[in-house]
């Protein structure tokens, strides 16, 4: 399957899968200083804090897929760098952005060009809401109503 990728502005780089086996591609940042001068070439992400970070990119996800935006594991275990909630649906069709939150102890400088987030192409299959009467719902469940630690996770 093809992905179609158009590249916004100069500067931005095209996703990579950087081995033939793995499941995601490398997303990369790249700033944006003439429509957002807040993006300087190099980007702090205080601790504590989170920042939609712009990729350069427009990505074209075929209908019945999205495109789900995930940590990079260097990214997150050596620069303490996480990825908040990122759905790319096949109806967008604005820009890519990685939602970033730094949860170390220290601020850290994106530079352009930067590995940031790595994105996973994910089959959708499409559901019908349906509202029911009374309350039998996996009534035949082993595991009943219980909630979190309900499974004994300790």
């Amino acid at each position: 399957m093809n992905l179609r990728v158009y590249k916004v502005r100069d500067g931005a780089k095209l996703p990579v899968r950087a081995h033939a086996a793995d499941a995601g591609i490398d997303l990369f940042y790249c700033p944006d200083q003439t429509e957002h001068p807040m993006y300087g070439a190099d980007y702090c992400v205080h601790s504590g804090e989170s920042k939609i970070v712009p990729t350069g990119i427009k990505v074209e996800v075929p209908y019945g897929y999205m495109l789900e935006i995930k940590n990079k594991s260097s990214v997150a275990a050596k620069k303490q760098l996480l990825v908040g909630a990122c759905v790319v649906d096949s109806g967008y069709n604005g820009e890519v952005f990685v939602n970033l939150h730094n949860v170390g102890t220290r601020s850290r400088i994106l530079q352009p060009g930067q590995k940031i987030a790595q994105a996973v192409l994910i089959s959708v299959e499409p559901c019908v809401v349906v509202e029911c009467s009374t309350d039998t719902l996996n009534d035949n469940s082993a595991r009943g109503s219980g909630a979190l630690g309900s499974t004994g996770d300790r």
